[in-house]
């Protein structure tokens, strides 16, 4: 009898030190997942803004760009080697100086440049961007730096064939992915098929091998690629941009590094700077 006394209140005891055991377990690990999320919570903190001064302190500028929109950044060689070059890195340029960093250019698809930004990828998009209200709401903008209008690039041998917008309708129209000529394309040009490549450069082929019958583009792009292409003419058809023009797009939570580029703007802007860029990056495209 007392034996099994003995052998019941063993097991009480074991049942006891293993709820303890269980309990102390449950709250490390729920203590370890909260010191997780808190770190990481801490980290995505200290990453949301600083970019200034991170830039500042690494003496690098990583710029974020889309090289096949001349005259605002496009490739060139020069001397032998390929460079990107236009009056978007020409401003890049002026920024990284006034901020004692060298510029680093990383190129790619338009369509993938405001998640590298969020990423953290790139410092700053300087890319020909429109401040669109979808665009606010996932990063912030300078001031608009440049404003150009916008034109539709058709065939030359089909000048005579499309002069308004309703002539395009029931034909195959081309448009950046993302940019706002794909908008002013779908609102701008009823019944048209809108279609969208990531890259100008290859809606450009596409228009010459026939596949798209007009493109929607800023004016000098426009007339870069048509100094280059003799077989392409701006069309007579008119379309409006009313969201504004180019603007430089930063990470949410910067705002000192907005004030900055803002400041670097006016200036470029007041002394000229910016109309002398455009001309010469025009210039270059044509060289």
């Amino acid at each position: 009898m007392l034996r099994r006394r003995c052998l019941t209140i063993s097991l009480l005891l074991i049942c006891v030190l293993l709820v303890f055991s269980f309990a102390s377990c449950n709250k490390a690990g729920t203590d370890g997942t909260s010191q997780n999320q808190t770190t990481g919570q801490s980290e995505t903190q200290s990453q949301a803004g600083g970019t200034l001064k991170r830039v500042q302190e690494t003496k690098k500028l990583v710029l974020g760009t889309s090289a096949d929109y001349p005259p605002y950044e496009f490739h060139k060689l020069i001397d032998g080697k390929d460079k990107i070059i236009g009056f978007d890195i020409a401003i890049a340029e002026v920024i990284a100086q006034e901020l004692g960093a060298e510029l680093e250019i990383r190129d790619m698809d338009f369509g993938g440049l405001l998640m590298a930004l969020q990423e953290g990828k790139v410092d700053i998009v300087i890319a020909g961007m429109t401040p669109k209200p979808e665009r606010m709401e996932q990063v912030d903008f300078t001031k608009i730096y440049y404003t150009a209008a916008q034109g539709v690039v058709i065939r030359a041998e089909d000048k005579d064939k499309y002069k308004t917008a309703d002539d395009l309708k029931g034909h195959k129209v081309g448009a950046q992915m993302g940019a706002i000529q794909e908008d002013i394309a779908k609102e701008q040009i009823p019944g048209s098929e809108v279609k969208a490549l990531a890259k100008v450069s290859d809606l450009v082929l596409e228009l010459k091998n026939k596949k798209v019958d007009a493109l929607v583009m800023e004016k000098p792009v426009a007339n870069a690629y048509i100094d280059a292409n003799p077989d392409l003419a701006l069309s007579e058809i008119e379309v409006v941009d009313d969201t504004g023009g180019s603007a430089i797009a930063i990470a949410k939570g910067n705002e000192d590094f907005v004030e900055k580029l803002n400041s670097i703007l006016d200036n470029l802007i007041n002394t000229g700077k910016i109309d002398q860029f455009v001309t010469d990056a025009i210039n270059q495209v044509g060289d």
